[in-house]
């Protein structure tokens, strides 16, 4: 029955939600348990999202903290911390004690200085507390600060009969074994086991004989990205975490990856839509001000130096007024073509794909824009010439736009490029950056070939 459950998939209702309420208001602490008891912890956590503060304390409260801690994990950041600052050190500190150490580590990040320091004192388990404070010290985005410090290890030196009886006792706190480290005397990472090998194996053969030498791992300085990189390339589930010395320290599974993805995407996607810091929908009007404005101001200034360009070419609207008309247009497609170029390079970026030397990417890129460039212009020339009668304009315009588009490709593919090898996020240049400073060569390039055609 338990079974035919875990296979149907969840879908929150109000329903649900009222009924929650409705037995938290009575008190139905029997029945509500019951309840909860169907659903998975994500499920619940879920479901707690839709509480108000009070009713997710008392739900917190009544679960067991097997339960609670995997939900607290799971739950909306925001309210996670808001039910944390309802909770005692100590019912945090037994949250903590029945969470792997990276999780405890995340959950105790995001308390204060002061709080963290009376959760930590609370921990009863001292290896359990030592574990979370090395976490600690690492920076959060490294792979010393996603590691966990569970995992299974064996001995070169070990037999598999002897072997077989010490992992027992080690995966009991690992909730998924992905492989087995083998490591020397010096704690030194020096190949991996594979639990296949370990049940095939005669009894009495040394664990070196079996193992694989070749193994995967990760300095614990890595940067995320790369770590992700490294599990994305070889399809790894988990992988190793080593010091200098190759000293066997944790491991990194992929479900932390898939985090680190999310949390990449969103920052970058945040970043393209010009906001500079991390923000939610129900952050405050005063935050959402500051991750907006910066960018927002750079577009006023790129607004105020299109209006101071367009003013040094008066003689040419005076003489040509059609080309003012075209002037949204060709503004327009520097900024499209401009974002195009930048997202494919950032894209290449972010997955490896870029190779090869920038002039190489730089001329492919102005070949694909002069052609892609050169249909628009052919109809666009048709267009104009057709409307306006003038050849000699419609020439002047669509001259205007290819060279609009070529140099669009080339900012477009440039900076990203350039930022990724100055050490920044080159995902800021599929932004308002781009867009504005195309905006201002667009218009600056359009007016210039159309002066020069028209002899003005």
């Amino acid at each position: 029955m338990s079974e035919e459950k875990e296979k149907i998939q969840f879908h929150l209702t109000e329903e649900l939600v009222e009924q929650v309420e409705q037995l938290i208001e009575l008190q139905n602490d029997k029945e509500l348990h019951q309840l909860l008891d169907e659903f998975h912890y994500a499920d619940i956590a879920e479901i707690l999202d839709e509480l108000n503060l009070e009713d997710a304390i008392y739900v917190i409260k009544l679960l067991d903290s097997e339960t609670t801690s995997d939900i607290l994990m799971e739950m909306d950041e925001d309210n996670r911390e808001k039910v944390l600052k309802n909770l005692s050190a100590k019912e945090i500190a037994e949250e903590i004690e029945e969470l792997d150490t990276d999780d405890a580590a995340d959950i105790i990040s995001e308390l204060s200085e002061d709080r963290q320091v009376a959760v930590i004192a609370q921990i009863e388990d001292q290896d359990h507390k030592a574990e979370i404070e090395e976490l600690l010290a690492y920076d959060e985005d490294s792979a010393g600060g996603l590691m966990a410090k569970e995992l299974v290890k064996v001995y070169e030196t070990w037999t598999v009969a002897g072997c077989m009886r010490r992992i027992r006792g080690q995966a009991k706190n690992v909730t998924r074994v992905h492989s087995i480290y083998v490591v020397d005397k010096q704690e030194k990472l020096i190949g991996r086991l594979s639990l296949k090998d370990l049940i095939v194996a005669k009894s009495d053969q040394k664990i070196a004989e079996i193992s694989n030498a070749n193994v995967d791992f990760v300095n614990v300085n890595e940067d995320v990205e790369e770590v992700a990189k490294v599990m994305a390339k070889y399809d790894l589930e988990a992988i190793p975490v080593v010091d200098e010395n190759k000293t066997l320290l944790g491991r990194i599974t992929i479900d932390d990856i898939v985090d680190v993805l999310k949390e990449e995407a969103e920052k970058d996607y945040q970043m393209a839509a010009g906001i500079t810091s991390d923000v939610e929908a129900d952050d405050s009007i005063l935050d959402l001000t500051r991750a907006r404005l910066p960018w927002l101001f750079l577009g006023l200034i790129g607004g105020v130096g299109a209006f101071l360009i367009m003013e040094g070419f008066q003689e040419a609207f005076n003489k040509y007024a059609v080309l003012f008309f075209f002037t949204p247009l060709i503004a327009a497609m520097a900024g499209n073509v401009g974002v195009q170029s930048s997202a494919i390079i950032v894209q290449g970026l972010a997955n490896n794909d870029v190779k090869g030397s920038v002039n190489g990417r730089l001329i492919k890129e102005m070949l694909l824009a002069a052609l892609n460039g050169f249909i628009l212009a052919l109809f666009l020339f048709l267009f104009v010439w057709a409307s306006q009668g003038d050849a000699i304009t419609a020439l002047a315009i669509s001259v205007s736009l290819v060279a609009v588009i070529v140099v669009a490709g080339l900012i477009g593919t440039f900076v990203p490029l350039f930022l990724d090898k100055r050490g920044i996020d080159p995902a800021i240049a599929t932004g308002p950056f781009i867009t504005t400073s195309n905006d201002i060569f667009g218009i600056l390039i359009y007016f210039w070939i159309a002066k020069l055609i028209l002899g003005i």
